[in-house]
């Protein structure tokens, strides 16, 4: 391939990449078209992009974006997925394909600047995604509240009962005296 046509392939790729921070390096080698096609449209509805590329040309545009980290992840023939809600959603997808696609391997993956080798990938699904933690610390914060709203609600509750039975009873005792 001609330097030139190295060179626009570089930016092009460089112009899609550019923004990202996050992604997984996979191996498709051993699937034959129509499994591909399948894995791209199942990662397309969840908002995924897959492409192969030239390792050489990929590293050239993992500097020109700011990625140098994702250099260390490319070894042999590899696909890049990026995009989604977060690499952690991209890693889940990509674990369930594989279930389907068996020769579909997933090399590595780039979060934050750390790289998850193929013996980490699993450990990575289990991460949860931005929203996930958003939940679970909006959660953990809104418990104690809710908590002590319970505690104040059930004096005052047991209280607002008296009341209501001491209510009642004047309520009947003022009735049966003006019966009688």
């Amino acid at each position: 391939m001609s330097k030139p046509v190295k060179e626009l392939l570089r930016k092009d790729l460089a112009k899609r990449l550019e923004g990202v921070t996050s992604l997984a390096v996979v191996s498709l080698t051993g699937i034959d078209a129509v499994a591909t096609n399948r894995i791209r449209a199942q990662l397309k509805q969840k908002d995924v992009k897959l492409s192969v590329v030239k390792n050489a040309v990929a590293k050239s545009a993992f500097d020109t974006v700011g990625i140098p980290d994702a250099k260390q992840m490319l070894d042999g023939p590899c696909a890049l997925a990026w995009g989604g809600d977060s690499v952690v959603t991209i890693v889940r997808e990509l674990l369930e394909l594989a279930k389907e696609a068996e020769n579909l391997k997933i090399k590595a993956a780039l979060l934050d600047g750390e790289v998850f080798g193929p013996d980490r990938v699993e450990q990575l699904s289990k991460f949860p995604t931005r929203d996930e933690a958003i939940a679970t610390v909006a959660t953990t914060a809104l418990s104690p509240a809710a908590k002590l709203a319970g505690c104040l609600a059930g004096p005052v509750a047991r209280l607002a009962g008296a009341i209501k039975g001491v209510s009642d009873k004047q309520d009947d005792g003022g009735e049966s005296a003006e019966a009688a």
